[in-house]
């Protein structure tokens, strides 16, 4: 009699937390809710960052993404049709929803709340029951994102599997617990099973943070330079801790002056006019100007930090030129690894769907889930069309491969040219006609009738 194997689970995947609290990220600034204020000043406030960011979005949100059946049978096919409808029939577009699931690349992960509805007909004023179909099936109403600045606590079992997200109500209604059943969580990393993730900006914050320290720095030394330094003097007992009442005020008065010198439409300094008993001035207010330039070149400085930001996440190829560097082939290789970071993305959104949205979708509306659809992308890489060409005319002439219809299909579909329209006839297409072509009577007609007309020869009248 075979062993009885066994099913307990002994040991633990390691993550650090606490109750519902995940404490992975080492920087305190970098948890939770605090992390994510920081993580969205980052997006937000950065261009270089932005603009990483916003290249990542919209080359995802032009692929064209397809729901595709598990085999060719009738009912796989429409299987296939209607979890594509209820993808389309949601009141956000896809595009929409799409676009809030990668907000999980700044934050590390995005949970998605599913809301259904029953597909009742366009004419239907409740939300819960409008579609523009009127089967009476389950259907996806929307996908609503749960913010990452709302999370309160993550929702763990005995084993640590990940069993729901809590969220403080933004407008003070209390909590939300939602099931993991009624949600999706999509991640930009699954290692130790973390509910959060790992932000794309993770490694960038570094770099970023300096950055951010120097460019301050740099504005605050520039404005400075242009206003000039301000020196008050003043009397040494105005300074001192024995100073009056009215001492102090006028001293605080006059310190508010020097912070406030600035270089704008309303500057102007008015300042009091006072001598001593010597006729020498109790108060003066002096400019200093910059000593010279400065041993540091800042704009150097925060251009190697831009590229570090650009490299913690492989798109350090959109500073190719700036500084009058790189070169174009190097400039394609790096795109070629980008673009394959950006599909792994891709495949990622695509696994929570097929492995979670659509089986409970099935499950809901009692249809058969042992074969499952698939939401599947477009390719997401740049083809050159030059190369493709000029290697499949190198294969041609070699005789290495035939040029056919499938392989004109598929080189038509690269390009974006459209199908080709073919005909019954053509089949015979590039086969030399043999028939001979009749001409008609009325070109005989006219032949005949300019021989009779014609006047004879020398020889014919002798």
């Amino acid at each position: 009699m075979p062993r009885r194997p066994d099913l307990t689970e002994i040991g633990g995947t390691g993550l650090r937390r606490t109750g519902g609290t995940v404490y992975e990220e080492f920087l305190v600034s970098l948890r939770g809710r605090r992390g994510a204020k920081v993580y969205r000043e980052m997006s937000e406030n950065d261009p270089v960052i932005g603009s990483i960011l916003y290249a990542i979005e919209k080359i995802i949100l032009r692929l064209e993404w397809t729901v595709s059946p598990a085999s060719d049978k009738e009912e796989d096919r429409e299987t296939a049709e209607f979890i594509e409808q209820c993808l389309y029939d949601m009141s956000d577009s896809w595009d929409s929803t799409l676009s809030q699931i990668l907000s999980m690349l700044v934050y590390g992960y995005a949970f998605h709340e599913i809301v259904y509805k029953i597909r009742d007909g366009a004419g239907n004023e409740d939300p819960a029951r409008r579609s523009a179909f009127s089967d009476g099936k389950i259907g996806w109403r929307k996908w609503p994102i749960r913010a990452q600045e709302t999370h309160n606590n993550w929702m763990f079992d005995a084993d640590g599997g990940i069993q729901g997200f809590e969220q403080v109500d933004p407008y003070g209604a209390g909590l939300h617990r939602i099931p993991i059943d009624k949600g999706l969580l999509f991640r930009t990393s699954s290692a130790k099973n973390n509910p959060e993730g790992k932000s794309l900006l993770r490694t960038a914050y570094r770099p970023w943070y300096f950055k951010r320290r120097i460019e301050e720095m740099e504005a605050i030394g520039i404005e400075r330079d242009l206003a000039g330094l301000p020196i008050a003097y003043m009397p040494p007992e105005y300074l001192s801790s024995t100073a009056t009442v009215d001492q102090q005020a006028v001293r605080d008065s006059i310190v508010s002056i020097v912070q406030n010198v600035k270089r704008n439409e309303q500057e102007g300094i008015v300042f009091p006019l006072v001598f001593d008993d010597r006729g020498n001035k109790m108060f003066s207010l002096e400019l200093l100007n910059s000593g010279g330039s400065r041993q540091f070149d800042t704009d150097k400085v925060i251009s190697r930090y831009d590229q570090r930001i650009a490299m913690s996440v492989l798109s350090d190829f959109i500073l190719l030129g700036h500084d009058r560097v790189g070169s174009f082939s190097l400039g394609n290789s790096k795109i070629d690894l980008w673009t394959m970071a950006v599909e792994a993305i891709c495949k990622s959104i695509a696994e929570v769907i097929n492995y979670h949205a659509i089986p409970r979708l099935l499950k809901m509306n009692g249809m058969k889930i042992g074969t499952v659809p698939e939401l599947t992308y477009s390719s997401v890489s740049h083809v050159d069309l030059a190369e493709i060409s000029d290697f499949v005319a190198k294969l041609t002439t070699a005789g290495v491969i035939t040029p056919d219809e499938d392989m004109e299909e598929y080189l038509r579909g690269l390009a974006g040219l459209p199908v080709a329209n073919r005909k019954d006839n053509d089949l015979n297409f590039g086969q030399e006609e043999t028939e001979e072509i009749e001409e008609p009577e009325a070109d005989r007609g006219t032949e005949e009738e300019a021989l009779e007309t014609e006047e004879p020869t020398e020889d014919e009248t002798e």
